[in-house]
């Protein structure tokens, strides 16, 4: 009985006694096939997103449409040090003191921000959470270990919900499309039209979807797109911004991409969505050449027409003039037209208000109005009305003349070549033939302006003002916004035309004007040579008599009657007649372009003494800059009575 009871409380103790000391011997060599510091180890070794067979996926694998920008993961783990490459006595902190590791991936090309990722904010967080601050690092380091393993568990729980959060929300976020108002550009400003581009580029893709077989072949699907179709381009109008867009236009684009998603998983051949995408900008390509070629005809159309406005107050002018007695028909100061100690003017043109404007302009900025004479020489149609508007209109206490140029009987076919070639065959079925076989694709070239001999009385000064010795040379298309009266005193140095150089752009060089491959022009010229602008030139009559200068013109117009030299325009043969014979003058006294080029330089117009329409798109015509019509139409008086009876508006 005794023995019995003696067994018994063996095998009691040894129940009791033996865990204890199992689990309490720090010397004890048994160990779990899978230890804590063999998972933890494996959890160190992974990598982020740079191995396939060994990829972190604690959170859902996100496309990288989705996930753009750095993402960074922390994984948390016991620092154990090899044994091997530590020593023993420098080991002062714990073993199982807590550490984190961050795995981060390379950034995209769009180095986006570290703030706009939710997961780094979380992590940064977490990090900080870990940080020890100045009064833990001053406590015994196994007194930091507690701390830290007293947080783990709470904090890693509240991260992973953090991140979570954040993760889903994100991910929400960018699943919508990308142009609901919210895109940004650089700098993080608001696309003011944002949302109208995502609107036709759904429309673009939808017309792809509509034409591609497979889509074709799903009847509902092509109906639910015809219809998303027609309520885009109805809530799109004529939208150029997205406050023109309706309120519904936002759920109208959501449709929208609903129905092209079903469109993409319709149609997965990529190769044909390409072909059918390169068909449409090659369709595109072609009616836009075919527009640009109808624009170009439409606006020489324009620049060649006469305004209503333009045409009716000619006819009113020349109505009251001939009701005027001889007497009244007549300028004052007639002594003053000859008078070399005067500052001259010649205009040649047929434009009454464009003529109003340039003398008008000049005698608003000249500093002695009374010392300026403008010399305007204008057509039969024109003499009567161009008289009688200056005889109502005197411009202060300037000189005006106006005369005929049917009156210049020495300006005929025998003296002057290119009258002769105005008035030849080839000339008149250049301009009139219905059908012609050999004709000039750049339109410029047909504009009859080109028939005029007003064009080419530039290079008959000395024969129209004989008594003078200096003449300023201005177009009816230019508008003064200083004193001019310095140009008489610059000098020359022995040249007859003094100009603004135009070398700022390669067409304005000499081969853009001239045909080089003839050897007449090759030997003779420079293709690169600069050239000069037209429009304000000062001459030099007497240097100009000195060297036969007219002579040289008619020489090289004899050459090319063919016009195998250059095509038709004043231009071409000045650049040729003055070669060698112009003085460049300061660019501030000449800036042209804003009769074809939207962007000139507004300090350049701010600072010119004229400023120059040259091109097409003329102040008086609605194809105008509005940008640039203001400078001249400042020097139009809309109330005259002449204009409110002409409808001639601003």
């Amino acid at each position: 009985m005794v023995k019995l009871r003696n067994l018994v409380l063996f095998f009691i103790f040894l129940t009791v006694a033996a865990p204890i000391f199992l689990y309490t011997d720090p010397t004890a060599s048994f160990k779990t096939p899978f230890s804590k510091r063999d998972f933890l180890e494996d959890v160190t070794a992974l990598t982020f997103n740079s191995d396939e067979n060994r990829r972190l996926n604690l959170l859902p694998r996100e496309s990288p449409e989705v996930v753009r920008g750095g993402v960074v993961g922390v994984v948390y783990s016991k620092q154990i040090p090899d044994s091997s490459s530590l020593d023993a006595h420098k080991i002062s902190e714990p073993r199982d003191q807590l550490t984190a590791r961050v795995l981060s991936t390379t950034e995209d090309d769009d180095n986006q921000s570290r703030t706009d990722n939710p997961i780094e904010q979380v992590t940064d967080a977490a990090s900080q959470m870990y940080r020890p601050n100045d009064d833990m690092q001053e406590q015994d380091p196994r007194h930091s270990h507690i701390q830290a393993s007293i947080d783990n568990s709470q904090n890693k729980k509240r991260m992973h919900v953090q991140l979570t959060q954040r993760t889903s929300r994100t991910a929400d976020e960018r699943q919508e499309p990308k142009a609901f108002g919210v895109e940004k550009e650089r700098g993080n400003v608001l696309m003011p039209d944002a949302q109208v581009r995502h609107l036709k580029d759904q429309l673009i893709r939808a017309k792809v979807y509509l034409s591609l077989p497979a889509a074709k072949a799903n009847a509902h699907f092509v109906r639910e797109l015809r219809l998303r179709i027609k309520e885009v381009q109805r809530v799109l109008g004529d939208a150029s911004k997205d406050s023109d867009l309706p309120k519904t236009a936002m759920e109208r684009l959501k449709a929208m991409e609903q129905t092209l998603a079903k469109g993409k998983q319709i149609q997965d051949d990529c190769s044909t969505v390409v072909k059918k995408l390169r068909a449409m900008l090659h369709s595109a390509e072609e009616q836009l050449r075919v527009h640009k070629k109808q624009t170009m005809f439409l606006t020489q159309l324009t620049a060649k027409t006469i305004p209503k406005g333009l045409h009716c107050l000619p006819l009113r002018l020349t109505t009251d003039y001939y009701a005027l007695n001889s007497s009244e028909q007549q300028f004052p100061n007639p002594e003053k037209l000859e008078d070399n100690e005067l500052y001259h003017y010649a205009l040649f043109s047929d434009n009454v208000l464009a003529t109003s404007v340039v003398v008008n302009s000049t005698i608003t900025n000249a500093k002695h109005p009374s010392k300026h004479v403008f010399h305007i020489v204008t057509d039969r149609l024109n003499y009567a009305a161009m008289r009688m508007w200056f005889l109502d209109n005197p411009p202060g206490k300037a000189t005006i003349q106006v005369q005929n140029v049917e009156e210049f009987t020495w300006l005929n076919s025998s003296y002057s070549p290119v009258l002769k070639q105005l008035s030849s065959r080839s000339m008149i079925d250049y301009y009139f033939r219905a059908h012609r076989t050999n004709s000039d694709t750049n339109l410029k070239f047909r504009n009859p302006k080109y028939l005029s001999i007003l064009n080419h009385l530039r290079f008959y000064l000395p024969e129209i003002f004989p008594k003078l010795s200096k003449v300023l040379f201005l177009d009816d298309d230019i508008v003064v916004q200083k004193d001019l009266s310095g140009l008489w005193s610059v000098d020359l140095k022995g040249n007859v035309n003094g100009a603004v150089e135009t070398c700022g752009e390669s067409f304005h060089r000499f081969d853009r004007y001239l045909n080089f491959s003839n050897p007449l022009i090759s030997k003779n010229f420079d293709p690169r040579a600069c050239g000069w602008a037209y429009g304000m030139n000062v001459f030099d009559l007497d240097e100009w008599k000195r060297q036969n200068i007219t002579e040289v013109y008619h020489r090289w117009q004899d050459l090319n009657q063919d016009r195998e030299l250059w095509k038709l325009g004043t231009l071409p043969p000045g650049l040729i007649t003055f070669w060698k014979r112009t003085y460049p003058i300061d660019r501030k006294w000449h800036t042209l372009g804003l009769g074809y080029n939207p962007s000139v330089n507004q300090r350049d117009i701010e600072r010119a003494a004229v400023i120059h329409y040259n091109g097409n798109l003329k102040p008086w015509l609605e194809i105008g800059l509005p940008r640039y019509r203001g400078f001249w139409s400042k020097h139009v008086d809309y109330g005259h009575v002449y204009l409110r009876e002409c409808n001639i508006n601003p």
